[in-house]
């Protein structure tokens, strides 16, 4: 057993290599706006106080995301002041771009990293040599976490390895520590917190519905481990009366309903019936006033109302992000089990995104990662998975339009679905059938004729985007490759969705 822990490590650490190997190749390429977004945060919360850490506002780019990851960014800028002074300066630091600090934080994504690989490790170290290799290689090489983390720049595999550390305690039947680890992370990211609603039903469930006395004795430990975490999160900022300020950079309404790049979900279908009514009622006649904001403007929010369909408000969509997960609660409270978490994280998380106020298109990691666990449980998962990702991966496409970004961005797709293909192809192959000389052997794993025409449509949408709309059109209507992209992915996303429902009820 200990050889084959050995080799497991060492595969895995394999696969991160090669990965580290891809990202460190990745480091000149270029910068969306949030990495400036980070580089002013680790200027904020090495240059002044914590006091002033969520009222500062030096640069457009406030500090927005919880404590936790205000802590870890002031860590980070330990490490920058001795790199380079200037990228920790509140002042001269805006805009700064020198190699030094290019380098750094690039290097600090690829390091905290580590985290998503213990995670990995964690959760398959128990599975079967080809079920682990295949989740490991979905995973760690990821094009959505390339293409976001460190390309766009951001940490998402760091706090994804939180959730899949939690998943994988939880799978153990270790709740408590479970539990823990997801309070950890929604004090790195609140945006997570859509799967609350899973945690506390399964734990309530699971693990403190034991009998009166320990039930009550084990609740009141999962609550205090909570409070616990909170209070080191945000207890200096109740101390200091500034939790209001701290709650309202973290939940900014007035940025609208949809972020500018318009994530694939159902609020495109809204925003284009909403438009189409406005167009077709005007010709019949009708006084409507059309919004500021459309498909060929740029963001849909609150500054741009819609003309005819009813207004949507942030508790509209919590609303109808809580209804959307309902059915999986009742299926957690029914038979919760360990090893359904991670098929209950994932669509409690897709329906966040396809509901959610304010997505943003990177937001389908949260259950694109999740979905790669539960991908090697039976030849449907896979199926679904290798439809679900494709379409993922896809959508992030307009975060990269630099031209030079344009043979990255297909390449690594590309790998993926070769990738998945041969991996899930070997996993359903009956090698029995090697018994047989006459017999040919065939893998079981084939998508049917939907997904086939639904992945053929994306390479017409990418040609019409890519090709066709600038040949034809030029400068006109900019955002209409957008809206393509997004109203096409928004397909694949709902079938994605009503799938994991009706995997889940039944």
């Amino acid at each position: 057993m200990d050889h084959r822990e050995k080799s497991d490590r060492r595969l895995l650490l394999w696969f991160f290599a090669v990965a580290t190997a891809v990202k460190l190749l990745l480091i000149p390429s270029s910068r969306s706006t949030d990495f400036e977004v980070h580089r002013n945060w680790l200027a904020i919360t090495n240059s002044l106080p914590l006091t002033k850490w969520y009222f500062d506002e030096t640069s457009q780019w406030t500090l927005d995301y919880p404590p936790f990851f205000a802590y870890f960014e002031r860590f980070l800028s330990i490490f920058a002041r001795l790199v380079d002074p200037r990228i920790v300066d509140l002042q001269s630091g805006l805009d700064y771009n020198a190699e030094s600090v290019i380098y750094f934080q690039r290097i600090s994504v690829i390091v905290s990293d580590l985290c998503l690989l213990y995670g990995v490790y964690r959760l398959t170290r128990k599975l079967e040599p080809l079920k682990r290799n295949l989740i490991c290689a979905l995973v760690i090489w990821s094009p959505g976490l390339l293409i976001v983390d460190h390309i766009h720049f951001q940490y998402n595999g760091f706090l994804l390895g939180w959730l899949l550390l939690s998943i994988s305690f939880l799978q153990e039947g270790r709740d408590l520590l479970g539990g823990f680890l997801f309070a950890v992370l929604l004090c790195f990211k609140h945006l997570f917190a859509v799967t609350a609603p899973v945690y506390f039903v399964y734990l309530l469930r699971h693990y403190c519905w034991s009998g009166l006395v320990t039930g009550f004795r084990r609740l009141v430990t999962i609550g205090a481990v909570v409070v616990a975490v909170f209070a080191a999160a945000y207890g200096p900022f109740i101390y200091h009366g500034q939790i209001q300020q701290v709650i309202s950079r973290m939940f900014p309404f007035g940025r609208g309903l949809c972020h500018a790049y318009w994530a694939p979900n159902f609020w495109v279908f809204y925003i284009i019936l909403d438009k189409g009514l406005a167009v077709l009622l005007r010709k019949l006649g009708y006084e409507i006033q059309i919004p500021s904001a459309s498909f060929t403007g740029g963001l849909v929010g609150d500054s741009s109302p819609f003309a005819v369909l009813p207004q949507i408000t942030p508790l509209t969509t919590f609303a109808m992000v809580l209804l959307a997960i309902s059915p999986c609660l009742i299926k957690a409270w029914k038979k919760p089990q360990s090893g359904l978490v991670a098929r209950w994280v994932a669509y409690a998380y897709t329906c966040g995104f396809l509901f959610g106020w304010h997505v943003h298109e990177k937001a389908s990691l949260h259950f694109t990662i999740p979905l790669a666990i539960v991908a090697v449980q039976s030849l449907e998962d896979a199926k679904h998975y290798f439809l679900v990702s494709i379409v993922s991966c896809y959508s992030l496409y307009p975060l990269l339009y630099e031209p030079q970004e344009y043979p990255i961005k297909v390449l690594l797709l590309l790998l993926h679905s070769v990738v998945m293909w041969l991996g899930f192809a070997a996993q359903y192959t009956d090698y029995k059938a090697q018994k047989k000389e006459t017999s040919e052997i065939k893998s079981k794993f084939r998508i049917g004729c939907f997904e086939k025409s639904y992945l053929m449509g994306l390479i017409i949408v990418e040609i019409v985007s890519q090709f066709l709309h600038p040949y034809f059109l030029g400068d006109k209507l900019p955002f209409l490759p957008l809206m393509l992209i997004s109203t096409y992915c928004t397909v694949g996303i709902m079938y994605s969705w009503i799938w994991q429902l009706r995997k889940i009820l039944t």
